[in-house]
């Protein structure tokens, strides 16, 4: 058997498949053949799912650090301006309450 790695069969196909009767019935053999290409599409398509699956993790994974990141750096410089308005409003307060007086 050859590895497959394409899907060689659409759900239309499926659904119209007609197998071959002989006097007792369908034929083994051409029904046997016939799954295993259904089963072999199957497992591609699993796999495929699984690799999607882990991709979509991967990703999220990637857009929720750059997020962290993003919102990490947006606080700091917040808070940077905070501390600064903060110091620059204590200074002018120093000098309205001691005046000339600080340093001296």
């Amino acid at each position: 058997m050859t590895d497959q790695k394409t899907i060689r069969l659409t759900k239309e196909e499926i659904l119209n498949k007609e197998f071959k009767s002989s006097f007792h019935g369908y034929q083994p053999d051409e029904v046997d053949q016939f799954l295993d290409i259904v089963i072999k599409d199957y497992e591609v398509f699993n796999a495929e799912v699984l690799r999607l699956r882990e991709e979509n993790k991967k990703l999220k994974n990637e857009l929720m650090s750059e997020d962290t990141t993003r919102n990490k750096s947006a606080y700091d410089e917040e808070q940077g301006q905070t501390n600064y308005d903060i110091l620059k409003r204590l200074s002018n307060l120093e000098k309205h309450v001691f005046g000339n007086r600080i340093g001296n």
